[in-house]
């Protein structure tokens, strides 16, 4: 992604992807984790060899800080990606960028000011700083923005769009960032200017964003993507959370496990479009549910063939072919990443589909265990709280009272950690389970 003539000097690449927990979300910042998780640093940075720094959901703004002024002082070339959102510190005016567990009372304490982060990046020399931004700006600081332009720093190099709000009660989807997720993927390697113009084709962008670099490339620059990688993507309703159109591997439900709503069903095989399709539904936006190149190459995507083999009641070969997956992504990435535990919950749901109950409820568990003790998210977040629900809604299903007996001991652990956003939950299995121990 640079091309300042330092590419053979080893580069950094940080992500900084953060958005409050619960009514304060704008935007499904955490979404662009996983679809990322397939590029290779080294893409990102536009470098031979490149580190890696990701902060998905970062809670401390001092902690975010001490990570950008690390990747600052660096000598190679430097890349930024935020997602995101700004709010406005109504005291002092001034932009911040929220963080997991930032409020509108809490502003200052909990969110990264822009000033910072613009004061760090002014430290670099000059042409040796990208900064690609997928923003959506509050109210109060779309309309600050009206009257003082967002200020950027001087001697980075910066692409992407900042967004109005899209609504009460309505989340926006990063979708230039899916997009250029997508474009790097395919290994095509183009400057910066170009990756933004290919990023403009592929993306819908709101006709009253205010989009940072040029809108129409260079005539020099007019480098085509090949031709499968250039058809527009569809028009994206910006809705409650994104889920997947049928071309993806599963259909999105968020279970209630009081009521014994289905976890989903398996739909049939069609054409890979790596482009995120979010449409209405409740809450619920697993990496599970994302663009499946986010886990293995996109000329090797299993998914769709899993599609068809469970579709077709083939669940040992789909199971197979999901555990290969796995097992590349683990080669690939390590076994403690954001793409390994994808195929955990592929295998989880698969066990669903299946009607095996013990076995899914066991991988959900294990995905929550991970998500939360090595991957770090918080309980509330939109990832762990799906894995502990579905979880609870496959345990439900369980026959054996000695089977539930033992997988309800470590789904009351999750659920003390993570009581979810069902009321009383928790006393749900703690009185299934006192009923069980009299079988």
């Amino acid at each position: 992604m640079q091309n300042n003539g330092v590419q053979d000097r080893p580069g950094t690449a940080l992500l900084l992807a953060a958005a409050p927990q619960g009514k304060g979300r704008l935007t499904e910042a955490s979404s662009v984790i996983p679809v990322l998780a397939a590029v290779p640093p080294a893409m990102l940075a536009g470098t031979a060899a490149a580190t890696l720094i990701e902060l998905a959901d970062p809670i401390d703004p001092q902690a975010v800080l001490t990570r950008i002024r690390g990747a600052a002082a660096t000598e190679g070339p430097l890349t930024v990606l935020l997602v995101g959102q700004l709010q406005l510190d109504r005291r002092q005016y001034g932009a911040h960028l929220a963080l997991a567990r930032t409020t509108p009372s809490t502003i200052r304490y909990t969110a990264l000011p822009w000033a910072w982060l613009v004061a760090e990046l002014q430290q670099r020399r000059p042409d040796t700083t990208t900064l690609y931004v997928d923003l959506v700006a509050a109210p109060e600081v779309w309309q600050l923005l009206d009257e003082e332009p967002l200020e950027f720093p001087g001697g980075a190099t910066t692409y992407g769009i900042v967004a109005p709000a899209p609504g009460r009660r309505r989340i926006a989807h990063p979708t230039y960032t899916h997009a250029l997720a997508k474009i790097l993927r395919t290994g095509h390697r183009l400057t910066p200017a170009q990756l933004h113009h290919e990023v403009l084709r592929l993306a819908l962008v709101a006709q009253d964003a205010l989009v940072l670099g040029p809108t129409r490339p260079a005539a020099a620059e007019n480098t085509q993507l090949p031709p499968t990688h250039t058809a527009p993507a569809a028009p994206v309703p910006v809705a409650d959370a994104p889920v997947p159109d049928p071309r993806h591997l599963l259909r999105s439900a968020t279970p209630d496990p009081a009521q014994g709503q289905p976890v989903g069903s398996l739909v049939e095989a069609a054409p890979v479009d790596l482009a995120p399709v979010p449409q209405r539904i409740g809450r619920t936006a697993s990496p599970v549910y994302m663009p499946s190149a986010a886990v293995v190459p996109v000329e090797e995507d299993p998914h769709d063939r899993i599609a068809g083999l469970a579709h077709a009641g083939r669940h040992q070969e789909a199971v197979a072919l999901a555990t290969v997956a796995e097992q590349r992504a683990v080669e690939q990435f390590g076994p403690d990443t954001f793409a390994a535990v994808h195929w955990v919950e592929v295998r989880a749901h698969l066990a669903s589909v299946a009607h095996d109950p013990g076995q899914s409820c066991l991988l959900w568990l294990q995905a929550a265990q991970t998500r939360l003790d090595t991957l770090q998210q918080a309980p509330d977040t939109t990832d762990v709280e799906t894995a502990v629900d579905r979880a609870h809604h496959q345990w439900d299903q369980l026959h054996q009272a000695a089977h539930a007996r033992r997988l309800g001991t470590q789904l009351v652990a999750l659920r003390r950690r993570v009581p979810g956003r069902q009321n009383g939950a928790l006393r749900a299995i703690q009185r299934k389970l006192e009923l069980l121990q009299a079988v």
